[in-house]
């Protein structure tokens, strides 16, 4: 059985260009321009898609933090009150929608309560991704499945475990799993890119990568050890105020992560070993046979 899933016009998986995504997040800081600036970053590099995050932020935010004191662009206010103001609401996502038909880039978005996945699941977006810190909540698992879209499944924070109690919900079908490591940036020794391997060998599903490091090459390394899909966060500039810019790609790092991500593939190759014909001039002028 071929491990692949269908995304929108896309086949995901072995043996199939890698699935590139650009997570926007709430990199977009409530901004519907900058949101299209970084679609376009996205569909200018040759990226898939894009996702959003979408939360009921009085559902989402815990009790205890709501009314904690930040400092945003939008004055010194509670964290609930920050919460709000990097919500889209219906019609700003009816723009993106509309945006993103207009340029051509699949567009999705993690879901981290039911109202939230209702509310995207009416804009019949290609795919849900389920986000790493949701992956315990059962019940919203279930409700992920039941929109009966195909799935990505971040898996940053979790134990096998945690994992496996996971995916006895989802299943393996019409699901891409990925590794992730939830750190913000995330240093080089705690990405643990093997995991990449050890969950290929677990289920029977495509396994991508939703990278949080500084830098490119790692993401070009995943697709080496059988990443089908790679998601990076994206932003028009790290300076700029939010906990998620730090670890997101600038549009000209998009571009080469595309580009690296490409040349990986067609790098590596069928593992039989050949002569080639762009060999023979070396063959012909350097080989030498024993006597």
């Amino acid at each position: 059985m071929a491990r692949e899933v269908k995304i929108g016009n896309r086949l995901v998986g072995e043996g199939h260009p890698t699935y590139i995504i650009g997570e926007i997040g709430i990199n977009h800081n409530g901004d519907l321009d900058v949101a299209k600036k970084l679609i376009d970053s996205a569909r200018d590099a040759g990226m898939d898609a894009v996702k959003f995050q979408k939360r009921t932020p009085e559902l989402c935010v815990p009790e205890h933090q709501r009314n904690q004191m930040r400092d945003t662009p939008w004055g010194y206010i509670t964290y609930l009150d920050y919460r709000y103001k990097v919500e889209f609401d219906q019609e700003q996502y009816a723009e993106i929608d509309r945006y993103c038909r207009e340029v051509g880039i699949d567009w999705f978005a993690s879901s981290w309560d039911i109202p939230s996945l209702e509310f995207i699941d009416r804009f019949n977006p290609p795919t849900h991704k389920v986000p790493s810190a949701l992956l315990t909540d059962h019940a919203l698992l279930r409700a992920y499945r039941a929109t009966g879209k195909p799935l990505i499944v971040s898996t940053g924070m979790s134990t096998l475990d945690q994992i496996k109690d996971a995916m006895e919900i989802l299943g393996d079908e019409n699901l891409v799993l990925c590794h992730t490591t939830s750190s913000y940036p995330c240093p080089p020794e705690e990405l643990n890119l093997r995991m990449i391997g050890t969950l290929a060998e677990m289920y029977n599903c495509p396994i991508g990568y939703s990278g949080h490091e500084v830098g490119l090459v790692p993401s070009a390394v995943a697709v080496a050890l059988g990443a089908c899909l790679v998601e990076r966060h994206i932003t028009l500039d790290r300076a700029m105020w939010g906990s998620d810019q730090s670890a997101s790609v600038e549009p000209q790092g998009v571009a080469h992560l595309v580009k690296y991500i490409r040349v990986t593939e067609k790098s590596l190759g069928d593992g039989i070993k050949k002569v080639y014909d762009s060999e023979q001039s070396s063959l012909s002028k350097l080989r030498r046979f024993s006597q």
